[in-house]
């Protein structure tokens, strides 16, 4: 990146985000100078924040004027490795929504991220609707565990009444295609289904086809940025 993009993208400044009386947690904003919205954007259940695959979907995103706010659950910044209940993990999903708005106020307001992070906000909102969030963005949406196709994980979402949209890669082993397609079917015009070609849960792609992974994020973040501005 030149220096020059690299100013308009902006640089990721840290921010701490309380999320109970017993907990707060750590948070990355990254806002270009022409931002359009802000993406609310938690980590997968393996990797925080700082995980390159986030750090550089955040830069991709900042190129098409779209401000994120990574954040860490509260086991990742404890260091553990086993994920949050589902009220902590809400919890924190709501607190980081709520520092976004106040942080950046102007900008429309989204929500969602990698895997684990993409569906406890998905089912913070279905609970209970975020304020201010206008759609959900889930970058590999985690329908199943390897090799156990169903679709039960994605009961919630027939609750949540805002636009979503899935981005996901045909080879991902948590999400059978079929199912995927089913559901986003079932779920009618509050779902937007974009594939990408043989890319697996983590998005990357095989030598053979003739792509790179900087190549595939720069789609997704493309997708992304189009529908949001769509949405808002």
């Amino acid at each position: 990146m030149t220096a020059a993009r690299d100013t308009a993208a902006g640089t990721a400044k840290p921010v701490s985000i309380a999320v109970d009386d017993a907990n707060s947690v750590s948070g990355l904003l990254q806002v270009p100078t022409k931002a359009l919205a802000c993406y609310v954007m938690a980590h997968g259940a393996g990797a925080g924040m700082t995980h390159s695959f986030m750090a550089s979907f955040a830069n991709d995103l900042a190129e098409r004027d779209i401000a994120t706010l990574r954040y860490q659950f509260p086991y990742m910044e404890r260091g553990s490795k086993r994920p949050d209940s589902p009220k902590l993990a809400h919890a924190a999903v709501r607190a980081a929504v709520g520092e976004a708005a106040r942080l950046c106020p102007r900008l429309a307001l989204f929500a969602g991220g990698k895997s684990f992070g993409g569906r406890m906000t998905s089912q913070a909102q279905a609970a209970s609707p975020l304020p201010g969030v206008r759609g959900l963005v889930f970058v590999g949406f985690p329908l199943h565990p390897p090799d156990k196709p169903a679709d039960e994980r994605g009961a919630h979402l027939f609750q949540v009444q805002i636009p979503m949209l899935f981005l996901q890669g045909t080879r991902d082993e948590l999400a059978e295609l079929s199912l995927l397609r089913n559901l986003a079917v079932k779920l009618g015009a509050r779902a937007s289904l974009k594939l990408f070609d043989d890319a697996d849960h983590s998005f990357h792609v095989p030598a053979r086809t003739g792509k790179k992974d900087p190549q595939i994020r720069a789609e997704m973040a493309d997708a992304m940025a189009e529908w949001m501005v769509k949405v808002a």
